[in-house]
């Protein structure tokens, strides 16, 4: 039975309501998916898709290298699409290890071929998902942006429905002079398709226990810059990935750089979350990333014109948690199928859409509404979906127990035997502890020294979050709750030496000397410059921020992320 607690009480404010097919929360690549083939199974399917960001796309950000074999399916001709925001293909597939002044290029023979990025697109999957808006709109599906979901709609154990567009409260959370209460729009099956540790997946994950029996759920931050560089250093069709300096022992994660349409660059920063010292800052190693002399050569005389960050599921095949309960599925990125090597989720996210479509629509014709679907989950983890991430999963908890060199051996030589022998010859291995348990006390590191951002090729946070384009409504309440207001100062600051203030990469949470109040410091949380990207509710080492929707619209407004 789903925790009364997980979510706000509504049940004393009446509303309106609609009623459709199916409800789909989330307009990304999974939940546009699962429209479109909704309506091309039934045409008289009522389906709706409901977006928070101000505009389809508008909280959408991803590298992103796109395998189209999702795609391919859905959407058999989209290549002859005149509109079609997929034309970049991969030319040049380059992966470097760093040291701090040079690199070692790791020839691709060795790689599995499953790692080769031939026959993949270099795309902004903001406007991908804008193409994909377009299509579902025009089979007759109902998309509305700016309707973020506040609570789930409940009628006994299943899932009927979801609260959309609740605007007006003040920051004390009661209602305002111009409250809107929102909908309830109700359906047969609700997809929830928020992307990555969406605030009601969470709340179903958690509440109906759906981790039972899988490992826990491990996550990555992925930070990127858009830059317009100098048209004599432009290769179009070029990707480059990067492991090693600046992280070295202190975290695992990497880079990427692609060279897109238009003389623009894409590049970026990876940084598992399970690293342990408190002190490291993974907005800092971003920075400090973009002065090794081979990416500083590519920068200079450019300039960024866009920023954003968000998280990024790393558990695997062995972390994807039941996606299926009474009147519901999960979706894409809320059920973490990122296959972790290929850096690469969008093919699952779409090809999820699709499985879970298929598996509602037959069960509408059936009669039956409100039940499990069944078929969805075993088409998830025994079709295409499982297969992709059964070939590398080993990989994320290789890294993790042994470092990069180790996980580039066993990770390789279990990639290249399961793609032999069709199954893996070491076992399937576990994450063991979360993010959030993996930080370690302050007092066994020592603080990190970063160089102070040039103001060219390296920024400080609060620059930077200005090219994310985000706005929030001041006087709404804050979206990033704590369990215990006291935790911060009595507990992460002496232990932890807080890191909230380190690991977001928008400047969002300070801890600020108060000789007024007995503690001596204060913990702040600037919510207006809040990115979405959900690092405080994976990273807080006492669990103790939790994550919601603000009222619609309210995010960044990345233009081509």
């Amino acid at each position: 039975m789903l925790d009364e607690t997980m979510q706000p009480q509504t049940e004393a404010i009446e509303r309106e309501s609609m009623d459709y097919d199916v409800v789909i929360v989330g307009a990304g690549p999974a939940g546009l998916s699962a429209a479109i083939r909704l309506k091309q199974i039934d045409p008289d399917l009522n389906v709706v898709v409901l977006e928070k960001g101000s505009e389809v796309g508008a909280h959408i950000l991803s590298g992103a290298v796109i395998d189209p074999s999702g795609l391919d399916r859905l959407l058999p001709d989209w290549r002859d699409d005149p509109d079609v925001p997929i034309k970049v293909a991969v030319k040049r597939d380059d992966f470097l290890v760093l040291g701090p002044s040079g690199s070692i290029r790791v020839p691709n023979w060795p790689m599995p071929r499953l790692m080769s990025n031939h026959g993949n697109y270099i795309v902004s999957l903001g406007n991908v998902c804008r193409w994909l808006a377009a299509k579902a709109e025009e089979l007759g599906v109902e998309v509305f942006p700016g309707m973020a979901c506040s609570a789930l709609v409940r009628d006994g154990d299943r899932i009927a429905g979801v609260v959309a567009g609740e605007m007006g409260k003040q920051p004390d959370g009661t209602p305002g002079p111009n409250y809107e209460p929102g909908m309830e729009l109700r359906g047969k099956y609700v997809f929830i398709a928020e992307g990555v540790r969406g605030s009601l997946a969470r709340q179903l994950i958690e509440g109906l226990d759906l981790s039972a029996g899988h490992e826990p759920q491990k996550f990555g931050i992925g930070l990127k810059e858009i830059w317009e560089i100098d048209p004599e250093k432009h290769r179009e069709g070029t990707v480059t990935h990067t492991m090693g300096w600046p992280l070295g022992k202190n975290a695992g994660g990497g880079s990427f750089i692609y060279h897109a349409e238009n003389n623009q660059l894409f590049i970026g920063f990876v940084v598992h979350l399970n690293y342990a010292n408190p002190y490291l800052n993974p907005y800092m190693e971003f920075q400090r990333f973009k002065h090794h002399p081979a990416v500083a050569e590519l920068l200079e005389g450019g300039k960024r014109v866009a920023y954003g960050a968000r998280a990024i599921s790393e558990g695997g095949y062995q972390s994807i948690p039941k996606v299926t309960f009474p009147g519901g599925v999960l979706l894409g990125c809320s059920a973490g199928l990122v296959n972790v090597p290929r850096i690469k989720g969008t093919h699952n996210a779409v090809l999820s859409g699709i499985h879970a479509a298929e598996a509602a629509a037959a069960a509408i014709a059936a009669g039956r509404e409100g039940d499990e679907l069944t078929d969805y989950e075993e088409e998830l983890r025994s079709g295409p979906i499982g297969r992709d991430l059964k070939r590398v999963q080993n990989v994320k908890p290789a890294w993790s127990k042994t470092g990069l060199w180790g996980s580039l051996a066993l990770g390789g030589f279990d990639m290249w035997t399961g793609g032999l022998f069709r199954r893996s010859l070491i076992g399937t291995w576990k994450h063991g502890k979360t993010d959030a348990a993996a930080t370690g006390k302050a007092k066994n590191f020592k603080p990190i020294e970063y160089p102070r951002p040039d103001g060219k090729l390296s920024f400080d946070r609060l620059t930077n979050v200005a090219f994310s384009f985000t706005n929030h409504e001041e006087s709404q309440p804050c979206h990033l709750k704590l369990k215990d207001p006291t935790v911060p100062i009595r507990v992460n600051l002496p232990e932890y030496a807080e890191p909230a203030q380190r690991y977001c990469p928008a400047a969002v949470y300070e801890v600020v000397e108060d000789a007024t109040v007995p503690e001596g410091a204060r913990f702040v949380i600037n919510f207006q410059n809040c990115v979405h990207c959900k690092t405080c509710d994976i990273k807080d080492p006492s669990q103790n921020i939790v994550w919601t929707t603000p009222q619609g619209g309210d995010g960044p407004n990345y233009p081509n992320m």
